[in-house]
C-alpha cells in the first residue's frame, strides 16, 4: 500500500465505526476491498484443524483473542507480534454477550481488524471466529423456538461479515439431573447438529466453516472422555452422514471466565486438569478426526500455565480478560478516565452487585461493560497512550505466542489452510 493509501486507514475504521448510517456501511467496504486487493483474506481455520486431526502436527496450541475495546489498536498489536513471530494460526474472535455489552456488531469488528493488518503491512489469511454463540438457558426455557432463531440469525450475521468460524455452545442446556450421560447431552446434540446444518447450508462456496462444539459449560463441572464420547454419538446421529461435522470440541478443566475475583480484587490460583485435556484431544483425533480440545477463560493464568497448552495437545486456547486487564491497569490508561468509568459502573449497574461482593470485586466483574459505554472514550485516548498501551500488549502477545509454540508457523498455516 502506498502512504496515502496507509494514512487513509485510520479515517476509514474511524468510520467504519462511528460513521453515520452511508459512510460506515461504505468505510467497511472499503476496507474489505483494500484488505482483498492486499492479500489480506478472511479464512477458515477449517483445513489446518483437519490437518492435527489426521496427524500432520501436534504440540500447538491456536490463540484465539477476544478484544473487547480499542479494538483497532489492540488489533495492530496482535499483527505486530504476529509478523516479527512469524506466526500462522492465530484467531480473533467475540462472543455473542461481548457483541451486546462492547457495542461491536459482526461487521464492525471485522472491519475493524481488517484494517489493523493492512496498516500493519500483514498479508495472508486472517481468521474471525463467533466465540460462544450461547443458548441463553432463560430465555430457551420461555420460547426454544425464538432462541435458536436469534442464534442463527447472529450466524447469518457473521458469515456475511466473513466470519467464517463459529463455536456454537448448548453446554447451557446440558441437564446434568438426567441419569444418563446420553440422556444429559440430548439437547446439546439436537441444537448443535441442528446450527451445523444450518451453517453448511450458508457458507460461501469454496468455504468450509470451522465448527466448534461444547460439551462442558465454563465454571461448571469438569469434562470427562465419557461425557465428550456420549455427546458425540448422539450429535453424529442427529447430523446425518453426509454433512461435515465439527473440526473441534470446548471443555471445562477448571477454569471461569475473567477468573474468580477476590475481595481485593486480586484473582484466585486455578487448578487446570491438563491430563483431561489430554485425554479429550486425544479422543478428539483419535475417535473422531477431529483437531483437539478447547480451552475457555485462560488469559488470567500464571505465564508457566501456557507452556503446557501444547505439551498436551490442546487445540485451542481463549484468551480475553488478561488483556482488558491491560488496559486498565495501565500507568497509561487515564485516571480520570478510569475514575469516572469507576462511578459510572457503581450507578448503573448497582443491581448487579452481590451484596457480599466488594467495590474490587464488582468493578472487576462489570468494567468490561465500559468498553461499550465509554466507547468514543477509550478510542479517542492521546495516541501517545494509545502507542504505549499497545507497546505492552505487543509484548504479551509476543509472549503467549511462543509459550503456545505458534512462532514459525506461517509455512505450515500456508501449507493447510486454502485462502487464496
Amino acid at each position: 500500500m502506498t502512504s496515502a493509501s496507509l494514512s487513509e486507514i485510520d479515517t476509514l475504521v474511524e468510520n467504519a465505526v462511528f460513521g453515520a448510517n452511508t459512510v460506515r456501511e461504505s468505510s467497511r467496504q472499503k476496507i474489505r476491498q483494500l484488505a482483498s486487493t492486499n492479500g489480506v483474506i478472511l479464512a477458515s481455520i477449517d483445513g489446518f484443524y483437519q490437518a492435527a486431526g489426521k496427524g500432520f502436527y501436534s504440540s500447538i496450541t491456536v490463540p484465539a483473542i477476544n478484544i473487547r475495546g480499542m479494538t483497532y489498536q489492540v488489533a495492530r498489536a496482535v499483527f505486530r507480534a504476529a509478523l516479527k513471530d512469524k506466526v500462522g494460526p492465530f484467531i480473533f474472535e467475540i462472543a455473542r454477550s461481548e457483541i451486546d455489552y462492547t457495542a461491536q456488531r459482526p461487521g464492525e469488528y471485522a472491519a475493524c481488524i481488517l484494517a489493523a493488518a493492512l496498516k500493519e503491512g500483514f498479508r495472508g489469511p486472517v481468521f474471525l471466529q463467533g466465540d460462544h454463540f450461547q443458548v441463553n438457558l432463560a430465555k430457551y426455557n420461555a420460547d426454544a423456538q425464538q432462541e435458536l432463531d436469534s442464534i442463527r440469525e447472529l450466524v447469518r450475521e457473521a458469515v456475511d461479515a466473513g466470519f467464517f468460524n463459529i463455536d456454537i455452545d448448548a453446554s447451557t442446556i446440558v441437564d446434568l439431573e438426567k441419569p444418563g450421560l446420553e440422556e444429559q447431552q440430548e439437547k446439546n446434540c439436537q441444537v448443535t447438529a441442528d446450527m451445523t446444518r444450518f451453517m453448511r447450508e450458508i457458507e460461501p462456496e469454496g468455504i468450509t466453516i470451522s465448527v466448534g462444539g461444547e460439551i462442558g459449560e465454563v465454571g461448571g463441572r469438569n469434562s470427562t472422555v465419557a461425557d465428550f464420547q456420549a455427546f458425540m454419538a448422539g450429535y453424529i446421529r442427529l447430523l446425518g452422514p453426509d454433512v461435515r461435522g465439527l473440526s473441534k470440541i470446548s471443555v471445562q478443566t477448571g477454569t471461569a471466565h475473567g477468573g474468580v475475583v477476590l475481595p481485593d480484587g486480586s484473582i484466585a490460583s486455578v487448578n487446570i486438569d491438563f491430563e483431561a485435556l489430554k485425554d479429550l484431544s486425544r479422543a478428539a483425533r483419535e475417535e473422531y478426526g477431529m483437531g483437539g480440545a478447547v480451552q475457555h477463560g485462560a488469559s488470567t493464568l500464571p505465564d508457566d500455565a501456557f507452556d503446557l497448552f501444547p505439551q498436551v495437545d490442546t487445540l485451542e486456547v481463549h484468551l480475553a480478560t488478561g488483556f482488558q486487564n491491560i488496559i486498565y491497569d495501565s500507568p497509561y490508561f487515564p485516571k480520570e478516565l478510569l475514575d469516572t468509568i469507576a462511578r459510572h459502573l457503581q450507578e448503573k449497574y448497582a443491581g448487579e452487585r452481590k451484596q457480599e461482593d466488594t467495590v474490587e470485586q464488582f468493578l472487576y466483574k462489570t468494567r468490561k461493560k465500559a468498553f461499550g459505554d465509554f466507547k468514543k472514550e477509550i478510542w479517542d485516548l492521546p495516541a501517545e497512550n494509545l502507542k504505549e498501551i499497545g507497546n505492552i500488549l505487543e509484548e504479551r502477545f509476543s509472549l503467549l505466542f511462543r509459550k503456545l509454540k505458534v512462532d514459525n508457523t506461517v509455512d505450515l498455516v500456508n501449507r493447510f489452510v486454502n485462502y487464496q
